[in-house]
């Protein structure tokens, strides 16, 4: 059986996923509930847990670490994938400080890096990272430093043979390398019960200057911290998740699974999407600081933002979802609630990271989610570019024609309407096109119609009706909605009787967008009402000319009106324009080739976005709340803009997209409408008029009309319902 999204972990490579399989099931096998509550209720005195020499075997102590210290070099990447995997066990021990000491060093060329490194990858020795406040380094006479000064809950401290610790040295602050010896170490009553903390003490250690990690500065280091502990972070999400989901399905109250009532199924999916968003940022992260990116360090403080607090709300929620039961101390709920505590403390408050964030984006740092695609793509641009060259020359009807006649509209779709493109030519054409600054038609609803009339219409329907939709000369409209049936499509009203020559249609639409201009409609009417609710439907085309069509536009809140209410009294639908098979509509409704499209952005471009925001906030005396939301925010942007990329990069694999695209729709809604709702809110009083020129005038109007981003389409709580019926196998609500 399928894996659920939230098994499938982070790589998105093959060997990722073999690799999270391997360590998934050897830490299923080797840390044990029994392993695990012995850790609880008896202390461990031995630095080394029960499990450390299967990690030694396997070599994952040094996956990260250079081939020339002793290590795999896989990088940062693979060694979060593995925690991912690891994580989910709540591990008992020093594995991620030990890993995370080793990352450290492992990116610098000191000669201490070099001497301590393959102790900490072939498991002899353990290390720690401090990540509190400076120590302080006063220079000797002979060229090194004293060190003194107190560090305290640091992660696997007790039993470390090497502490990494940070130090004043001048007007930097830079981490060293003690020894367990020199110091003085206290173990401390940590939250994690499974990973001590400990108080390590240095009064007045001398260390040579080549102890001194002279290549990595303050920041780098909390980014490789960010990364290594967020990844383990990632993997108890994961727990939280399935074993929330799990206990929902299951567990009876009131007759049916506790999985039934919306309120515990969108708790369970917003989890599930929290764990989408963390590891997309993490991902983005950790790839990131592999290739040592300029903007490597600004991707692991949006991570950092986004990973710690998700994975203490998924285990607060965990709790919350098994009632008294999680709140137990026989549960092992709060042993992941108490590990992400340590995580998200040991990465500083959240107020420092956000205001990290918005101090990269307001001095104008940006970072594009570029995807790395495989070599082949090069050889499709280069004849990409050749047949979009004589395009570029023709006026604009005559481009209009040869791009719908040429199949760049929508290239997925079978030729001759599109060109039979994989994911990877929808990619490099969407890039070609936009390099070449050709302006595509705006199908709109066109869009949809297309797909449905290629996938299951005649051949008289696709000539007349596809071929001048690709060329932008129909404007369509979809008359699916009614007042009675909103987002539940499949409870509609409108019928159709089939008198001769056609069918005879009675009915009233509702939100139905541009309907005043359209030229041609989709509409689904019930054929047969005498079948289930999903059969007797018949997917038609409706010429909005016909005689019995009333359009009445619908004024909405922003005072314009997109939207419209269409009645339909005995309108007349000839046979020839039924697509596909009658009583077969609903099929056609959702089967169409959607499926096999590649979009290249979650964002919801008509509406607030990030650069509104950083246009507004440039330039403007913040309050530190203010910036601390900015802060929020652009992670939150570009947590979005990264699930986008692995959307796209999830298909050019082959892999099930359909709920991470969920999961990228329902954040692209609310991410518009929090970024409008700031800059009206900041700008006070002068935000709640409208004012030609000033940001009021575009606020105002965006605050408005996104107020129907989280509504058309599927509502918000709809969206919630089938991320977590899909995504978590939550049963579907009670008939």
């Amino acid at each position: 059986m399928a894996k659920n999204t939230y098994e499938l972990g982070l790589g998105l490579t093959e060997e990722h996923r073999a690799l999270a399989d391997s360590v998934r099931s050897f830490a299923e096998r080797t840390i044990t509930a029994e392993h695990v509550r012995a850790a609880v209720d008896a202390p461990v005195e031995d630095k080394f847990p029960h499990y450390w020499h299967g990690l030694q075997a396997q070599d994952l102590l040094g996956l990260h670490v250079p081939e020339g210290n002793g290590g795999q070099g896989a990088g940062l990447i693979t060694l979060a994938v593995a925690l991912e995997a690891l994580g989910r066990t709540i591990a008992p021990g020093p594995v991620v400080p030990t890993v995370l000491a080793s990352a450290v060093l492992a990116g610098t060329d000191s000669k201490i890096g070099i001497e301590v490194l393959p102790g900490l990858v072939d498991g002899s020795a353990t290390g720690a990272v401090a990540l509190g406040p400076p120590l302080d380094a006063v220079p000797d006479n002979a060229g090194g430093y004293r060190i003194t000064g107190v560090a305290d809950a640091v992660l696997g401290g007790e039993h470390a043979d090497v502490v990494l610790v940070p130090a004043t040295i001048g007007d930097d602050i830079r981490w060293v390398v003690l020894d367990h010896a020199d110091l003085q170490v206290r173990s401390q009553d940590s939250i994690d019960v499974l990973r001590g903390s400990a108080r390590i003490e240095a009064a007045d250690v001398h260390i040579g200057a080549d102890r001194v990690l002279e290549a990595l500065d303050e920041r780098r280091i909390r980014s490789i911290a960010a990364v290594v502990l967020g990844a383990e972070a990632i993997g108890l999400m994961s727990w939280c998740v399935s074993t929330a989901a799990e206990y929902a399905k299951t567990r009876v109250q009131f007759g049916r699974p506790i999985g039934q009532f919306q309120g515990v199924k969108h708790k369970c999916a917003q989890m599930g999407i929290a764990l989408e968003q963390a590891r997309a940022v993490l991902w983005d992260a950790a790839s990131a600081l592999d290739k040592d990116e300029s903007t490597a360090d600004f991707a692991a403080e949006i991570a950092a933002v986004i990973v710690a607090d998700a994975a203490v709300v998924c285990a607060q929620d965990c709790i919350q979802v098994h009632g008294g039961i999680g709140f137990t101390w026989e549960h092992d709920a709060h042993l992941y609630y108490r590990r992400a505590l340590a995580i998200r403390g040991a990465l500083g408050s959240r107020e420092v990271r956000a205001n990290r964030v918005a101090e990269q984006a307001l001095a104008g740092v940006l970072r594009a989610s570029e995807l790395e695609l495989p070599a082949e793509a090069e050889t499709i641009r280069a004849q990409v570019r050749e047949e979009l060259a004589p395009l570029i020359g023709l006026d604009e009807d005559d481009q209009l024609i040869a791009l719908g006649d040429g199949g760049w509209v929508q290239p997925h779709l079978p030729k001759p309407y599109g060109r039979s493109a994989t994911p990877l030519e929808q990619i490099v054409i969407a890039q070609e096109i936009k390099t070449a600054g050709i302006a595509m038609p705006q199908l709109l609803m066109g869009g949809w119609a297309v797909q449905a009339v290629v996938a299951h219409g005649t051949e008289k329907q696709k000539q007349e009706l596809a071929v001048p939709t690709l060329r932008g000369d129909v404007v369509w409209c979809q008359l699916f909605s009614e007042p009675g049936a909103g987002s539940d499509l499949a409870s509609l009203t409108t019928k159709a009787e089939k008198v001769d020559g056609g069918w005879k249609i009675n009915g009233q639409k509702i939100w139905t967008s541009v309907a005043q201009f359209s030229e041609w409609a989709m509409l689904i009417a019930r054929t047969d009402p005498a079948r289930p609710k999903h059969e007797g439907i018949t997917y038609f085309v409706l010429d909005m000319s016909t005689p019995g069509v009333t359009v009445r536009p619908l004024r909405e809140l922003t005072g314009s009106a997109l939207f419209n209410e269409v009645f339909l009294d005995d309108v007349f639908i000839p046979d020839e324009h039924v697509v596909g098979e009658v009583n077969a509509g609903w099929h056609v409704a959702r089967t169409t080739l959607a499926g096999e499209r590649v979009a290249l952005s979650q964002k919801m471009e008509a509406y607030a976005t990030d650069a509104d925001l950083l246009r507004f906030a440039k330039g403007r005396t913040l309050s530190p709340v203010s910036h601390y939301r900015i802060g929020e925010l652009i992670a939150q942007s570009h947590a979005l803009d990264v699930i986008g990329a692995r959307v796209v990069l999830k298909q050019l694999s082959g892999s099930d997209v359909s709920t991470t695209s969920s999961v990228g729709k329902l954040l692209g809604m609310a991410l518009g409408q929090a970024i409008s709702e700031f800059v009206v809110d900041e700008l006070g009083p002068a935000g709640v008029v409208a004012v030609p020129g000033e940001p009021s005038d575009k606020a105002m109007e965006q605050l408005l009309a996104g107020r129907a981003t989280t509504i058309y389409g599927g509502t918000t709580e709809v969206q919630l319902n089938v991320i977590g019926e899909r995504m978590l196998g939550l049963p579907r609500d009670a008939a």
